[in-house]
């Protein structure tokens, strides 16, 4: 089941970041989501962002599994921020 506008801005509000809801069919397929025919909603469809909005990660699913870990995800930015700050500092 989907979950309702009211349940995803309840887990949504202390997210510090937008989350979507009510995706179209046509607004999942213009990022590759995988659309369910049968629900009428996009399966996960999951970026990590930099800061001018290039997509760094991405994570698409076509079932109710294939979700971005956060603990794997935070260990990605700290790597990735490291990676930029030795850049900028050779």
């Amino acid at each position: 089941m989907v979950d309702s506008e009211e349940k995803t801005a309840e887990v949504a509000g202390d997210l510090g970041f937008p989350v979507a809801f009510g995706m179209t069919k046509a607004q999942g397929e213009s990022m590759g989501s995988w659309w369910d025919e049968k629900r009428e909603c996009i399966q996960p469809s999951e970026f990590l962002l930099s800061k001018s909005g290039k997509v760094l990660i991405s994570v698409y699913s076509n079932g109710p599994v294939g979700r971005m870990d956060p603990e794997e995800t935070l260990t990605l930015i700290k790597y990735l921020n490291e990676q930029r700050a030795h850049a900028v500092n050779s």
